[in-house]
């Protein structure tokens, strides 16, 4: 068998790729089709399906993350692949192919997964509140063969081009040296300047040129060993204007309940009646009595910048009718995406609000893509001094990001379905025998198989 290379371009459209000419000669020496992805348009839920040919009804991952009822905790951003549900691409193919071979470079859902090569970021958490920046791998003795994961460069204000080159270059290596059957690379660079500045900014295109020329020793790479290569994406990121308070409404309302300590104010899951879990343009409401459901719909469907609210019907007929899934499901107007803040007075917000602090947040926070906007400067004097007292080993808080501010100054989004051809996900492929216009997110994990439609 062939080896196979699938790069998981995140935000790769064809506006894109104009601007990247290494990757429009991939698509013209095989094809280049529409990707018609699944709703949410968001990274953990596409890749869920790429990888099991199920929707979000069938795998579970119905967000980037979700209310844990059994839990009563919000988390997103988890990392264990048991949360995925049905066979994963791998599994159908070591029935059809025993010894069959895998390697994911930063795909989500890795921790667990039965794969034989494994290397996905995860930072050292020390006890006195320090964070450092590693990797995972698997095997572990893997984890020396690699320089130390640019951790800030993955994600938060300084988020550029540098873990995607580090992503790309370990991808490099292990087929190199381990030549697995299946390597799955996720290389992010396009989430950064596409929501900060939106896609028809020129700082997009360029972000999209940057990372064709770093792709392209990657790919000259793998297509000289012999290699399929398959390069698709997830989701393609339009201009969103609005930000999309969903939260502070709830509790206007007296649906959403908070706690305090220390004078900052905690979401209450365990005692709210109604509350959102944001996720870029979509949002899961969890309403607690089943009664409230209808007021609470119609209150969110009169919300300005919600364009739909999707009850049970509206679940199914979108493939979100699962248990993890809200009672109700809001999508977002075009220009417009769903906030978690929940706090009525900055003063209360709690100190995370201002960090990049992916795990503690109850909802994505795009504004950890910038220093605070109201204060750029002092953004980054604060973070200067906390980087001297990290060195010094003392503890520290890198409190850069804006909060209103931060969410007025995001220009792009995703999570909806595509309206326009140019800003939907493709996938591009080598090899033209398997050459189709269109193939569905459920489709792509028999397209990673090598069957044809």
């Amino acid at each position: 068998m062939t080896s196979h290379l699938v790069l998981d371009v995140v935000g790769l459209t064809p506006r894109l790729l104009r601007h990247m000419p290494r990757l429009r000669a991939l698509a013209d020496l095989g094809f280049q089709a529409e990707l018609g992805t699944v709703l949410p348009a968001v990274t953990c839920s596409v890749q869920s399906t790429f990888l099991t040919g199920l929707p979000p009804s069938g795998h579970g991952i119905v967000g980037n993350g979700w209310y844990f009822r059994d839990l009563g905790e919000i988390f997103l951003w988890r990392q264990h692949n048991a949360l995925v549900g049905g066979e994963k691409v791998w599994q159908t193919a070591r029935r059809e192919k025993p010894g069959f071979t895998v390697a994911n470079v930063c795909w989500w859902y890795a921790m667990g997964a039965d794969v034989d090569w494994t290397i996905t970021p995860r930072p050292i958490y020390h006890a006195d509140g320090r964070k450092d920046p590693d990797c995972y791998t698997y095997p572990p003795e893997l984890h020396d063969e690699f320089p130390t994961f640019p951790l800030f460069t993955y994600w938060g204000p300084g988020a550029g081009i540098a873990s995607s080159a580090w992503i790309a270059a370990a991808t490099r290596r292990i087929m190199e040296t381990r030549d697995p059957d299946l390597t799955l690379a996720y290389v992010p660079h396009l989430d950064y300047d596409l929501q900060r500045y939106g896609a028809s900014d020129p700082r997009s295109a360029a972000a999209a040129a940057k990372l064709d020329r770093v792709l392209t020793p990657l790919l000259d790479s793998a297509l000289d060993r012999g290699a399929k290569v398959t390069v698709l994406s997830e989701y393609g990121i339009t201009d969103v204007s609005r930000p999309v308070d969903v939260n502070r409404l709830l509790r206007a309302e007296g649906l959403l309940e908070v706690y305090t300590q220390a004078g900052m104010e905690y979401l209450d899951p365990w005692t709210s009646r109604a509350f959102a879990v944001a996720d870029h343009q979509v949002a899961h409401v969890y309403v607690r009595d089943p009664a409230d459901v209808p007021a609470v719909a119609k209150l969110c469907a009169a919300l300005p910048g919600v364009a739909e609210v999707l009850g049970e019907e509206g679940k199914a007929a979108h493939g979100l009718d699962h248990s993890r899934a809200g009672e109700l499901v809001l999508l977002a107007e075009p220009d417009s995406w769903f906030t978690y803040y929940y706090w009525l007075d900055d003063a209360r917000a709690p100190d995370f609000a201002r960090l990049v602090e992916i795990h503690r947040k109850p909802g994505y926070d795009p504004a950890e893509l910038f220093f605070d906007p109201a204060d750029p400067g002092r953004a980054k004097r604060r973070a200067a001094l906390a980087l001297v007292r990290k060195k010094a080993g003392m503890r520290y808080l890198m409190d850069v990001v804006g909060l209103d501010a931060g969410a007025r100054a995001v220009r792009g989004s995703h999570g909806l379905l595509p309206r326009d051809p140019e800003d939907a996900p493709v996938l591009l492929c080598s090899d033209r025998s398997a050459a189709r216009d269109r193939i569905a997110a459920t489709e792509v994990k028999d397209h990673l198989l090598g069957r044809t439609p």
